[in-house]
């Protein structure tokens, strides 16, 4: 299982990412992704729902149309872990 972030390593990790931000009243980050249109979000949700899969590591996410809301948190571990940083930064290279 994987052992959550303390505050200052949490901190460091999110410094590096793009556009994620803490979610208040949780350990979680979050970032919205918007695109030109449905497919091009529909894609992106596909990539990184085989990523996820390969790391047995799920996001709670939504999506609208060309938007796409992501939310990550590690449950087995009360909080964030390398595993959220890990997906954030693929989410991050995948978007652009």
């Amino acid at each position: 299982m994987a052992e959550k972030l303390s505050i200052s390593d949490r901190d460091a990790a999110i410094a590096k990412l793009n556009g994620w931000e803490l979610v208040e009243g949780r350990d979680a980050i979050a970032r919205a992704f918007q695109f030109a249109n449905f497919s091009e979000a529909f894609a992106f949700m596909t990539r990184a729902a085989l990523k996820a899969e390969a790391m047995d590591h799920h996001p709670e996410w939504f999506n609208v149309w060309n938007k796409v809301d992501v939310t990550l948190s590690t449950h087995d571990a009360g909080g964030l872990t390398e595993l959220d940083m890990e997906l954030a930064a693929f989410m991050d290279g995948l978007a652009g």
